[in-house]
């Protein structure tokens, strides 16, 4: 079973076309072998902008990853406009995400990405580089499939 994801990439230079967006696309390669892209948009580092993408993505894919924003630049609230969205938080995520590029890159802890849950969806906020973008779904890829599976209700026992 393909999963259907999206990808939201927070962008104000994306939005406006003048920078291309590397990140989704290092998204959509890293999840082709399990996933199909059914929503993609580029928003800028606009609160209610990213809440009605994520809102909307969220209606349709079973995992929705942003990129971008996540950092403590003034503009960058992607975390905060996914907070106002998510009914959970997953926080197991992000922390791994932050634990591992810290190994690689001392600023990663000053990420403030966050990952929940909103009905049988995931939301899973990436770094805005496509290296950090790469290095993140590594992290966590292993454990996407089991999490899609227990969202969409799965009842197996989680020790296998």
């Amino acid at each position: 079973m393909k999963y259907k994801v999206a990808i939201i990439t927070v962008s104000d230079k994306g939005s406006k076309g003048e920078r291309e967006d590397m990140s989704g696309k290092v998204i959509e390669e890293m999840v082709s072998s399990w996933a199909d892209v059914v929503f993609y948009r580029i928003v800028p580092d606009e609160k209610e902008e990213i809440k009605r993408a994520i809102l909307e993505a969220s209606s349709t894919a079973d995992l929705v990853f942003t990129n971008g924003g996540t950092g403590l630049y003034p503009r960058d609230v992607t975390p905060d406009a996914t907070r106002e969205v998510i009914e959970k938080e997953v926080p197991g995520i992000a922390e791994a995400m932050r634990w591992e590029g810290y190994k690689k890159t001392k600023t990663a802890i000053l990420s403030r990405a966050i990952a929940g849950i909103r009905g049988k969806t995931l939301i899973v906020n990436l770094p805005g580089s496509p290296k950090a973008v790469r290095e993140s779904l590594e992290t966590i890829m292993d454990a996407l499939p089991h999490a899609m599976d227990k969202l969409m209700g799965d009842p197996s026992d989680c020790g296998r």
